[in-house]
């Protein structure tokens, strides 16, 4: 019986890694093991990050929103626990949003915050 190589099956399985590792730098590009191990540790990364990328995104509109409230005499806490109290419902991503761009708007809220306090 005839001896079968793999050589195509392996040229395609080494292209395709060497597609994904494109860019890499030194060895990491064309080298097959040290490829893979890149890849296999770049994938763990992004997988990771994804998830952290929400946590910094929520830690950074909770700066903004903390600083924006400080200009009106409040803090974050406070601020956050007046507008629960006066039933507004807006996420933070967006009250970041108006502490930076439109910052009359946030001020508006603010005061409604410290009306709902009060009583």
């Amino acid at each position: 019986m005839a001896r079968v190589k793999d050589s195509s099956a392996s040229n395609r399985k080494k292209a395709k890694l060497f597609k994904l590792t494109k860019g890499y730098y030194g060895r990491r590009k064309n080298v097959f093991r040290r490829s893979r191990e890149a890849m296999l540790k770049s994938l763990s990364y992004a997988y990771r990050d994804r998830r952290t990328k929400k946590r910094d995104f929520r830690k950074l509109w909770i700066t903004r929103i903390n600083a924006g409230a400080r200009i009106y005499g409040m803090n974050y806490s406070t601020f956050i626990n007046g507008l629960r109290k006066s039933g507004i419902e807006i996420n933070r991503k967006m009250l970041a949003e108006l502490a930076v761009s439109d910052i009359e708007a946030f001020g508006q809220l603010v005061e409604k915050a410290k009306e709902a306090l009060i009583q």
